[in-house]
């Protein structure tokens, strides 16, 4: 029993019950609110502390046991004690209470704090123990000079990651060009700062390497702060005019959202150099995510090809190129009717062309222009002028129409052997939907002149066409506002308003 309340005596003279009592708190904070390197920070404040009972404990023995060295015991105690204190004092403050209001302290710099508040410290208590503590600092000035000369390079690291830490170039979380290796920042500590490539590679810069080299931060545009412009290179056969290259371009740029593309600075087509067989254009656009650079740039090059390919503007192809393809005349009016049956076998499908002679359908087939789009694409936008009849041949298009509140919804989706955009042409009404490419999609357009002249000549479909908008409107309304069925009486209204508008712009003779 006695020597249980010489334990208790102990605990309570080195702090070892109020510092358990301060653990607890700091501890529930850090599992509460702290993130994962803060969690780490607990886990090594806790060294000094079972350093601390293990102290404590040695001193209990030697007490019982009426040992010389209890105060060296007791006294190593209670440093290892005021350690702790400080790295948790030090933890609360600049971990959890001063990021709350904004403050963010370096790494280096807390560590600075906290161990020059432990050497203090100790010498304080090793001063109070009765221990003469100047001699010991005029040893550790001669030791400190050969520790000094011994670490230069060591030493070296340490200011420069204390310069680092002070003007902030870079900073955790940058993305940096150094040695020719691009990352991000993960860490900057006392000798090196860490820095991870998109493979997942951790690159290990001594801090004075970054002192001293050129480094190249990214994303730190001071008017497009976390942007960083890409450049996609191209080449087109330098016979077409550039200005209608760059106007496709930039028109497939737009049809629909890039991931990680900026909208605003807008992406921008040049014309960068004229060779002996192409010309040389480039897409400078702003990438807004830094991880993902490639992808990125894969994406803009499909939005390129396609809207090329639409263009009718083949990418350039080596100037040496020998083509021995013996391409005869009748080979070539095979490809043409085989090509031309094929569009008209596309037109038979259709409900709007089923009730045309074969001759009508070839004669459509002529002036059909083949459009691919890619992923994500817009083939039309709501409230856009309408300017040609669509026509899926391959792929699926999503049928999107904006609500009352703002927001976009689906409402279908149409395959091939589906058309779309009848209306705008015939009736001259805004598009009533937004379509996207869901994938690939092998399309053909068909003029608004046109379509209204092959209708024009069919007055006799004036029923079959206004009917199959109607019901077009009716359901993409019934989608829109949730509703279902009682759609007779608002289909012949519909009907019968098509007519009138068909009328007026087709046929304005029988208006």
């Amino acid at each position: 029993m006695r020597a249980l309340e010489i334990l208790w005596a102990e605990l309570l003279v080195d702090g070892s019950v109020y510092l358990v009592c301060a653990l607890v708190p700091v501890f529930l904070l850090v599992r509460l609110l702290g993130k994962r390197d803060q969690r780490r920070g607990f886990v090594r404040t806790l060294t000094p502390f079972a350093l601390h009972l293990l102290c404590t404990f040695g001193s209990w023995a030697a007490l019982l046991a009426e040992s010389p060295i209890q105060p060296f015991v007791r006294l190593a105690a209670t440093i290892f004690a005021a350690i702790t204190a400080v790295s948790l004092a030090a933890m609360a403050l600049f971990m959890l209470l001063l990021p709350r209001v904004g403050i963010l302290i370096p790494r280096i710099l807390r560590d600075a704090v906290v161990g020059v508040g432990a050497v203090a410290a100790a010498l304080v208590l090793t001063s109070r123990a009765g221990f003469d503590v100047t001699g010991l600092a005029a040893t550790s000035a001669i030791l400190t000079a050969v520790i000094a000369l011994s670490l230069q390079d060591t030493l070296g690291n340490i200011v420069a990651g204390l310069a680092l830490e002070l003007d902030h170039s870079p900073v955790v979380g940058d993305w940096i060009t150094v040695e020719q290796i691009t990352g991000q920042v993960r860490e900057i500590r006392w000798r090196h700062s860490a820095v991870e490539t998109r493979n997942g590679e951790t690159l290990i810069v001594p801090n004075s390497a970054l002192v001293k080299s050129r480094v190249m931060v990214l994303g730190r545009h001071s008017k497009h702060p976390g942007l960083l412009r890409r450049w996609v290179r191209f080449n087109v056969d330098f016979r077409f005019p550039p200005s209608e290259v760059i106007a496709a371009v930039l028109k497939a740029l737009k049809k629909g959202n890039i991931p990680c593309v900026a909208k605003e600075p807008a992406p921008d087509c040049l014309l960068m150099e004229l060779d002996e067989s192409y010309a040389r254009y480039a897409v400078r656009y702003w990438l807004k995510d830094l991880v993902r650079d490639d992808p990125t740039d894969s994406a803009v090059r499909t939005r390129i090809f396609y809207g090329l390919k639409r263009g009718g503007f083949p990418l350039s192809i080596p100037a040496q190129a020998v083509f021995m393809t013996n391409e005869t005349s009748s080979r070539k009016t095979e490809k043409l009717s085989q090509d031309l049956e094929r569009r008209a076998a596309i037109l038979a499908g259709l409900p709007l062309f089923a009730d045309f002679s074969h001759a009508e359908r070839l004669e459509l087939a002529q002036r059909l222009h083949e459009s691919p789009y890619g992923p994500g694409e817009l083939l039309t936008r709501q409230g856009d002028v309408g300017h040609w009849l669509y026509i899926i041949a391959e792929g699926d298009v999503s049928v999107r129409v904006r609500c009352d509140d703002g927001q976009e919804r689906e409402v279908g989706r149409l395959g091939a052997g589906s058309f779309f955009g009848e209306a705008a042409l015939l009736t001259d009404v805004p598009r009533t939907a937004t379509v996207e490419a869901v994938g690939e999609v092998a399309c053909f357009r068909l003029s608004r002149v046109d379509f209204q002249e092959a209708i024009k000549r069919r007055p006799d479909m004036k029923e079959v066409i206004a009917r199959i908008m109607a019901e077009r409107q009716v359901r993409l309304f019934q989608l829109k506002e949730g509703e279902e069925g009682g759609a007779t009486k608002r289909l012949e209204r519909t009907k019968t308003a098509f007519l009138a508008r068909m009328r007026r712009l087709i046929w304005p003779e029988d208006a």
